[in-house]
């Protein structure tokens, strides 16, 4: 069922409510998500992106109960990627013909997946169609926000930014609008979202939204890719995005860490507990990488000044759990933050040295050549150890 969202403009997308897992098994999605399709019913009808593959054919069949299939004059696709473009396939055996408008690199990327010559229709920012009654879209290219492909769409006079993946979230909900659900719920996943997803593009981010800011949109309603529809104060979600895309930190210390015996695990909770007794104001977070969500752990290290990551010495270098989360890491590309490493060991005790190696080359500042203990902690050795977190929180 179609829902209008301001004058002949409509949502007719799904809520996915089972979602636990997306970009494969990359993101967790908690609070499941949605996939935002529009429909605007102007002298000109446009369908403004469509859904994930799987629900491909309840999306057609539900949108030919909105409007004749055969009466949709465009189509446009914001982002090739299959979450937003899966049911095209599907709706394109019905309306073969009707032009698609997306970026050149839209065109290689469904040519890529779908392997069909469609209609195709390339644009670039600053480019408009005529939708009729006085409206026009204007289309603004947003490069690697977050593929290559990706743009946004503005409906004039109505002042909507279909913004596709940007400002978005993954959280399902009927109740569409950011007003309307649970705020705590809403920045959070929005948090996660950039963390995890957009923060490795933080200065071509930073370089478009001055590029948007200074185009002089009206914009009154933010229509993204997934989650709520921002139509209560818009530009907080952008104000947001201008303070997380700035190599955002909190006044917060993350120690992350697997263990095999216990004894890693023991000197987390440890320099944890020095951290608190030199700096009461400091905020400090523990997580056994192992045992907790990668995802929500990636966003504590978006919020902090600095980690600490721990790893037991395992066949001359550390445990695949960590080594698999440092890859992570790197990949996100966080910025202007302190790192340093710990760890126990039986004999050789390489963990600590091959942690700061995966740090720095992730771009932390790396604090020290690390704190290692041999064997379990001891009462002298846990003395030591807080003291070890004492020193951490100076820095």
């Amino acid at each position: 069922m179609k829902k209008n969202i301001k004058s002949n403009v409509y949502w007719v997308g799904k809520v996915d409510w089972e979602l636990k897992k997306f970009h494969g098994e990359e993101f967790s999605t908690h609070n499941g998500s949605t996939y935002n399709s529009y429909l605007i019913q102007e002298e000109k009808n446009v369908l403004i992106d469509t859904v994930w593959l799987p629900y491909a054919e309840e999306f057609v069949e539900n949108l030919a109960k909105e409007i004749d299939l055969d009466m949709i004059d465009y189509i446009v696709v914001n982002h090739g990627e299959v979450d937003h473009s899966g049911a095209l396939p599907e709706l394109m055996k019905h309306i073969p013909d009707k032009p698609i408008y997306c970026t050149a690199n839209a065109v290689k990327s469904l040519k890529g997946q779908y392997h069909q010559d469609w209609n195709f229709q390339v644009v670039k920012t600053g480019d408009k169609i005529d939708i009729g009654n006085g409206k026009h879209l204007i289309f603004v290219e947003m490069t690697m926000l977050h593929w290559p492909d990706s743009m946004a769409t503005y409906l004039t006079e109505d002042n909507i930014l279909f913004s596709n993946d940007a400002f978005g979230q993954h959280f399902a909900t009927d109740r569409l609008y950011n007003d309307l659900v649970d705020q705590c719920v809403l920045f959070s996943e929005a948090e996660k979202y950039f963390a995890n997803i957009l923060n490795p593009f933080n200065q071509i981010l930073r370089k478009k939204l001055d590029q948007v800011i200074s185009m002089n949109l009206d914009i009154d309603i933010i229509a993204t890719s997934h989650g709520v529809i921002w139509r209560d104060n818009p530009m907080q979600i952008i104000e947001k995005y201008v303070m997380w895309a700035n190599d955002y930190q909190e006044n917060q210390i993350t120690i992350l860490y697997d263990t095999m015996w216990n004894g890693t695990r023991k000197m987390a909770e440890k320099i944890s507990e020095g951290i608190e007794l030199a700096d009461k104001d400091v905020v400090v977070k523990v997580f056994n990488i192992a045992k907790n969500d990668t995802n929500d752990m990636m966003t504590e290290i978006f919020r902090s000044k600095m980690i600490l990551i721990g790893s037991p010495t395992i066949g001359n270098s550390i445990l695949h759990s960590v080594a698999g989360f440092l890859h992570f890491v790197k990949e996100l590309k966080f910025k202007n933050k302190k790192a340093a490493s710990f760890g126990c060991y039986g004999w050789s005790g390489e963990a600590t040295k091959v942690i700061n190696e995966s740090l720095k080359s992730a771009g932390f500042e790396i604090i020290g050549e690390g704190f290692k203990n041999q064997w379990n902690p001891d009462e002298e050795s846990i003395k030591n150890i807080i003291e070890y977190g004492k020193e951490i929180a100076k820095y």
